[in-house]
């Protein structure tokens, strides 16, 4: 599967099949919560929720992509992330796109 965040696939031609979505709503654990609200303090990145959202998007990424695969795609275009806070301490990560199909 390819996915691509341009919106055409250079040399190869395909039908648009449909919009493709993956969704996650994330948290860490309350002890990464307490650490991060010292982190806050002295600053720096905050690492537990780095590693949270790299996780998260890795989740959406292959939720999409089964998605796509269900409808016979070869690729995804214009590819995107959309984050938002839920609540305190959890994010929601949306990756979506155009699955296509090569002809």
């Amino acid at each position: 599967m390819i996915l691509a965040s341009i919106d055409t696939i250079p040399g190869k031609n395909f039908e648009v099949l449909g919009i493709v979505k993956g969704t996650v709503v994330q948290s860490k654990h309350i002890g990464r919560d307490i650490l991060a609200g010292l982190k806050t303090i002295v600053g720096g990145e905050i690492q537990g929720y780095t590693d949270m959202l790299i996780e998260a998007r890795s989740i959406a990424t292959e939720r999409m992509t089964k998605e796509a695969e269900s409808l016979g795609a070869d690729a995804v275009i214009g590819m995107r992330y959309c984050t938002s806070a839920v609540m305190e301490g959890a994010a929601e990560i949306v990756a979506y796109g155009t699955a296509v199909k090569f002809v």
